[in-house]
């Protein structure tokens, strides 16, 4: 049954466009500092845990509900149980909350892209030497100029997304993914080759659990917990709509299996790539979400004459993921309204739906980037310091997990064996007693958890 928005024509495409839409500013930009706040080791092997008895699990069912439904979140949940529906609802907007703040990161990224480009041809967009705290806060704070980088970084995206499903997405990510790898381990050979690297591959693979002390094993587990939806892609309808682009004779378990695999060591990798040349710069790994811009950009000065040639591959290889990315998010709620047009008769415009969607999120991108890290004028909301914070609570911090305990509720509980004819469609199932267990047991347990231990990091409750 061929899906009428669309199908990839190979596996390799799926798996390309499902791991691009994984592999994107949650593993470059949010995996190493997060790790460098949680502790290191301590993160990484809660990050692990959570990978086996979540991000595996999910993947799968995500995967099959959409394959079965051959519709969107909302439609998928519709035929998996209506009174689930609300939840397709949750992860369709949910990519609303991420485009937000995701495309304005994107056109930071694109700015360093060219600031870098700039030094090596000696123009003057470049970097030129100046401190890179000073470059980031004046860009960021610049007003039109960030703009300009965000609205390019937008329309990119859309004009992918309106290719279609083979002609833009799967084209796009077919390249983009493999070249990314090759970026990634450049600058990985090159990070861990610095003066001083060694303390930071040491900060990552020592055990070290002085973090773990008391309840601060939990704060951990919620950092942990939300670099996995946000990194994985989870609960942002996506999944559920790649898994309805999939040729029914492809093996679920296997792309469930090799997709948080390739993310988990596309991530691992980051924190290789950027790590230990923090360390061998004499920065802190705790330097928070600057350490993509502030401290990399550091480190890439020191190298002298080789470092705008440096900057210029990482940047290009994070501006490939947050692409992937940003396009798996848009195309979620375009399917999704694509979806509704159908069920009232009409026939679906792509161009139309995807150009409606992104121009209500860069309502919300503007917003962003004029807030400038709150540094803006801007009054900030909740009490948070930052717009991007805002967006991000209610999608990484609130719905995406919120959405994924709804998702093995209804698979651990509800409607236990909705998925099974599906998986077995293309394998054996050989892991269908564990991702029964943990749908119903681990899972949940894992997901109130990373809820609380949310909204008390977001709000600073002082819970524990």
């Amino acid at each position: 049954m061929d899906n009428s928005k669309g199908q990839f024509k190979s596996n390799f495409g799926f798996l390309m466009a499902a791991v691009g839409s994984a592999v994107g500013l949650g593993n470059l930009w949010g995996f190493p500092y997060k790790m460098g706040n949680g502790g290191g080791f301590a993160f990484l092997i809660l990050y692990l845990l959570m990978a086996v008895f979540i991000g595996y699990p999910c993947m799968l069912g995500e995967f099959a509900i959409g394959r079965k439904g051959q519709k969107a979140a909302i439609g998928s949940y519709e035929k998996a149980d209506r009174r689930f529906a609300f939840n397709g609802w949750i992860a369709t907007l949910s990519p609303f909350f991420l485009l937000t703040f995701y495309c304005v990161l994107g056109g930071y990224v694109l700015k360093y892209l060219v600031a870098n480009l700039g030094d090596i041809f000696g123009a003057d967009f470049g970097i030129n030497g100046e401190d890179s705290g000073v470059f980031f806060e004046t860009f960021v704070g610049s007003g039109a100029p960030a703009l300009i980088y965000t609205g390019i970084f937008i329309i990119v995206t859309v004009l992918i997304v309106m290719g279609g499903v083979s002609g833009g997405i799967e084209k796009f990510c077919s390249v983009a993914m493999p070249g990314l790898a090759v970026l990634l381990i450049i600058t990985v050979i090159r990070s861990c080759t610095l003066p001083g690297a060694a303390e930071g591959l040491e900060f990552i693979f020592k055990p070290n659990f002085e973090v773990f002390k008391g309840t601060g094993w939990i704060t951990v587990l919620a950092s942990a917990g939300g670099q996995i939806f946000f990194s994985l892609s989870l609960a942002s309808s996506c999944m559920i709509v790649y898994g309805s682009y999939l040729d029914k004779k492809e093996n679920l378990e296997k792309n469930a299996l090799l997709v948080p695999l390739m993310d988990t060591s596309v991530a691992l990798l980051a924190a290789l790539a950027t790590i230990p040349a923090t360390f061998a710069a004499g920065l802190s790994p705790a330097a928070g979400p600057g350490m993509l811009f502030v401290t990399l950009q550091s480190v890439f000065n020191s190298m002298g004459s080789a470092g705008p040639i440096f900057g210029v591959v990482f940047y290009l290889l994070v501006l490939f993921a947050a692409l992937t990315s940003s396009i798996g998010m848009l195309e979620g709620a375009v399917s999704a309204f694509m979806d509704r047009a159908e069920d009232k008769g009409k026939r679906p415009n792509r161009t139309k739906i995807s150009w409606t969607i992104i121009a209500v999120t860069t309502i919300g991108s503007v917003i962003v980037a004029v807030d400038a890290l709150g540094a803006g004028p801007l009054p900030k909301p909740f009490g948070l310091s930052t717009w991007l914070d805002t967006f991000d609570l209610f999608a990484e911090g609130f719905m995406m997990p919120l959405g994924c305990l709804f998702m093995v509720i209804l698979l651990g509980w509800i409607r236990s064996d909705y998925i099974d004819d599906e998986v077995e469609l293309s394998s054996s199932y050989k892991s269908k007693g564990f991702v029964k267990f943990c749908f119903k047991w681990i899972a949940p347990i894992f997901l109130v958890f990373i809820l609380v231990g949310q909204m008390n990091s977001f709000f600073a409750l002082n819970l524990f």
